[in-house]
């Protein structure tokens, strides 16, 4: 057996830590997940006063002729086609409900962390200008391209009130919503938290095996 010395065996821990740690804010597993959660601040929602989208300018120029919802779009399509780095084809599958969609006008880029409920929890205080990096953030897991009628469906709500339909999503729609709030010191209402704890139990399923079946959603 081969035996490390002191200084080699604290070199190799603190190497495996950092393979282990989050990057950028981005949880790597739904332990780093409840670990992010449990240092949110939990306070009670914000008031809308002096709220408006025009608070958060986006979408941000990202090359000639194009912008972030384009660069989205193209991430997050398979068989896209450009017209200069305008999206103009390709194919999408919304992760919120699996609805396929194979026009680009038919595509929401959603806010995972919608602008509302970041200005109310914390946004308010913040000048334009970092509301705008936070809403044309493309680091952390905060825009995705969704069916619209989903992106409709969920509007400004939170986890508590709100869900996608794909109940397999669950599990990386919290890891998500954690990882931005986290990043960005936003917090989260008592109810909220409450929801997100729940839906990281879906991540002990989603890497279970397929003939195991996740345990039915309470109510």
């Amino acid at each position: 057996m081969h035996r490390l010395v002191p200084g080699l065996l604290a070199a190799a821990l603190a190497v495996g830590a950092a393979a282990c740690a989050p990057v950028d804010g981005i949880p790597s597993s739904a332990a780093d997940s409840n670990d992010q959660l449990a240092q949110l601040t939990v306070a009670e929602s914000g008031a809308m006063r002096g709220y408006s989208r025009a608070r958060f300018p986006h979408w941000r120029k990202a090359g000639e002729n194009c912008d972030v919802r384009d660069k989205v779009l193209e991430r997050d399509g398979t068989n896209v086609r450009l017209k200069g780095c305008d999206v103009v084809g390709g194919v999408w599958v919304s992760r919120y409900d699996s609805k396929r969609l194979t026009a680009p006008g038919d595509v929401d880029i959603d806010h995972i962390v919608p602008l509302a409920n970041a200005w109310r929890s914390g946004a308010d205080k913040w000048d334009d200008d970092k509301r705008s990096d936070f809403a044309n953030d493309l680091t952390r897991p905060q825009l995705i391209a969704v069916s619209a009628s989903s992106n409709r469906s969920k509007g400004d709500q939170d986890p508590a009130q709100w869900k996608p339909p794909n109940q397999a999503s669950w599990c990386q729609y919290a890891q998500d919503w954690i990882a931005v709030k986290a990043y960005w010191r936003l917090t989260v209402t008592i109810g909220e938290k409450a929801a997100l704890t729940d839906m990281l139990e879906r991540c002990r399923w989603t890497s279970s095996s397929p003939s195991t079946s996740p345990p039915a959603p309470a109510g």
